[in-house]
């Protein structure tokens, strides 16, 4: 019993040292670095071992970072996107393999024959061939009018009458937003609700997170604002600012506090530990590893022997990123609210030295 006390206290307190010395490591890389606030966590499937967080709602404000701040995931929205769809393939409204033009025949006249044989698992790992729509050298995309599902609709349509993007043979998928616009609108079709709706169905209703939509709120409550990178200067966002995804939204437009989104992840290594929860633990294990290169939401890393699910997000004024080792089922996570070169190193930085301390 004495040695067991003995690990436990020896456990505690290398955790609270780590944090210590983590939470200093992490605000200097943060001020040397110029981002505004910066928060992170580390976790297992069932614990919390480390969360801080440091800084400023904005360049231009005193409020002081809390980690009931929200912030703008961006491209990290895909995997809780592929998540919804999985809880749908789970209900059978949809399979893996179901084609696009099953669901919705109609749109077939209009589309490239390319596209023809596309399937639920292809657009949302990246190996449909769709378009990337990134923001950089994007064909034109028409002033479409409606709610933002009826836009996305739309959209989709436009997408397929494109000539197809080159996969090469290295990696096998382009990285796509459209394609989880398509994938959605087969989610949409089956289920008859919005994506908004489904995002409040299971991740606010069920899971008894709070999960919101856009820019975090920051003109009528205290919150984080988002900088973007203008004439060698971060330059805060108002949550007002009319941002168009291009209509590209499942793919990039869910904001959350860290707390909430730590529960998101640590539901996701209990499944990669081999436990049912929300979803099954064999859908997780296809989630995270059933398709090389970039699964469904989630990238496959291999770093020094290690196993990682991993995946960057961004919109131009905050940046997140998430990775998962599969291997000691640890989970990093690291939260800020800028973007620029020097954002993107600091994150790296805190993030190889979380790695190298726990995973090590």
């Amino acid at each position: 019993m004495k040695l067991k006390l003995g690990f436990i206290f020896f456990y505690c307190l290398s955790t609270f040292m780590y944090g210590q010395d983590h939470a200093q490591y992490a605000d200097s890389v943060r001020i040397s670095n110029a981002i505004p606030e910066l928060s992170y966590a580390v976790v297992t499937g069932d614990k919390i071992l480390e969360i801080n967080t440091a800084g400023r709602h904005s360049v231009d404000l005193t409020d002081a970072a809390t980690l009931n701040d929200r912030f703008h995931i961006g491209s990290n929205t895909k995997a809780m996107t592929a998540f919804i769809i999985a809880k749908y393939v789970e209900k059978g409204n949809l399979k893996w393999d179901t084609k696009f033009f099953a669901v919705f025949p109609d749109l077939k006249k209009t589309s490239k024959a390319v596209y023809y044989d596309i399937t639920l698992e292809k657009l949302v790992s990246h190996q449909a061939g769709i378009q990337p729509f990134q923001g950089e050298n994007d064909p034109l995309v028409p002033d479409f009018k409606g709610n933002s599902q009826q836009k996305r609709n739309q959209f989709g349509k436009f997408v397929l009458t494109l000539n197809p993007a080159e996969i090469d043979s290295e990696h096998k998928y382009v990285y796509s937003n459209a394609g989880y616009t398509l994938a959605t609108m087969m989610l949409e079709k089956v289920t008859r609700k919005s994506w908004e709706q489904l995002v409040d169905k299971v991740f606010n209703e069920d899971l008894k997170l709070d999960v919101k939509l856009s820019w975090p709120e920051n003109i009528s409550a205290k919150d984080t604002w988002g900088h973007s990178f203008e004439n060698n200067k971060l330059s805060p966002v108002p949550s007002n600012t009319d941002y168009r995804l291009d209509y590209t939204e499942p793919a990039g437009d869910i904001n959350v506090k860290l707390t909430d989104y730590i529960k998101f992840i640590q539901l996701n290594i209990q499944g990669l530990q081999g436990h049912d929860n929300y979803l099954k633990a064999s859908t997780y294990h296809f989630i995270h590893k059933g398709i090389e290169g970039y699964s469904l939401g989630w990238f496959n890393s291999y770093e020094n022997n290690q196993d990682f699910s991993t995946h960057s997000g961004t919109a131009g004024t905050y940046y997140t990123i998430a990775a998962i080792d599969r291997k000691k089922f640890i989970g990093y996570i690291i939260f800020t609210n800028s973007f620029n070169e020097a954002t993107v190193n600091g994150v790296r930085m805190v993030m190889r030295k979380l790695k190298k301390d726990y995973g090590s």
